[in-house]
């Protein structure tokens, strides 16, 4: 028999009070039984990067981590960057640079790219080709990903091109 746990988890500001099993991973959770579609299952090892999201405002892999493991925490998905249906400036990028083909990866990659650029606001290319190594992509070769968050980082702090 499988342990049933009662959570309270924070997932883009809003409070969800969840029974789940204790072998379920956040990404299950966010997907099954809140709803959230947008924060992809890839390999379900932690390697591809595909489910990222952001806990605290940490990137994450939300396969990696037990829903019951969040509970207390912030959980940010790709649905937080566009709430009212408006696409904010880092989607905005990547569809001016072409930064998404198939769009699998493409949550992952926003939620890594949202999390680094809080930490890291005026990042250097370098930093952020090393910050997108850590998702994979099958598609882009990754300089559309990278011109991406290097014109939206340049945006938000005001830098001229």
């Amino acid at each position: 028999m499988t342990e049933k746990l009662l959570i309270n988890l924070t997932v883009n500001g809003a409070e969800h009070e969840l029974v789940v099993e204790s072998r379920h991973t956040l990404v299950d959770v966010l997907r099954h039984h809140i709803g959230l579609t947008g924060t992809h299952v890839g390999c379900e090892h932690g390697i591809c990067g595909a489910c990222t999201v952001l806990l605290d405002g940490a990137p994450v892999r939300a396969c990696l981590i037990f829903a019951a493991q969040a509970e207390g925490h912030d959980v940010r998905t790709v649905e937080s960057l566009a709430p009212d249906g408006e696409m904010n400036d880092l989607q905005r990028s990547f569809s001016a640079h072409h930064g998404l083909q198939c769009g699998f990866c493409t949550p992952g990659f926003l939620m890594l790219a949202e999390g680094f650029l809080d930490e890291h606001p005026a990042p250097s290319r370098e930093e952020i080709r090393e910050a997108v190594s850590a998702n994979l992509c099958r598609c882009t070769g990754y300089q559309t990903i990278v011109d991406a968050i290097e014109d939206c980082a340049r945006r938000r702090t005001g830098e001229a091109r």
